[in-house]
């Protein structure tokens, strides 16, 4: 049975945990409405996307309901 030679030491350990943490989002204000948005994405607020309306008011109604 494979057994460790020694005990990996806390400087290995940390090492290969270096990536196990938490990402802060990213967050940019939307050119329209100036809500805080995800970059690339359509605003949630105002359904505004590189300065032009994708979501129509009306659209966001009948989605709501």
């Amino acid at each position: 049975m494979a057994v460790p030679r020694k005990k990996v030491s806390r400087s290995k350990r940390d090492m290969r945990r270096a990536h196990d943490r938490l990402m802060t989002v990213n967050l940019v204000e939307c050119s329209n409405c100036g809500e805080q948005k995800l970059p690339h994405h359509v605003c949630e607020a105002c359904g505004h996307y590189n300065d032009r309306a994708v979501i129509t008011e009306s659209t966001a109604d009948n989605e709501a309901a």
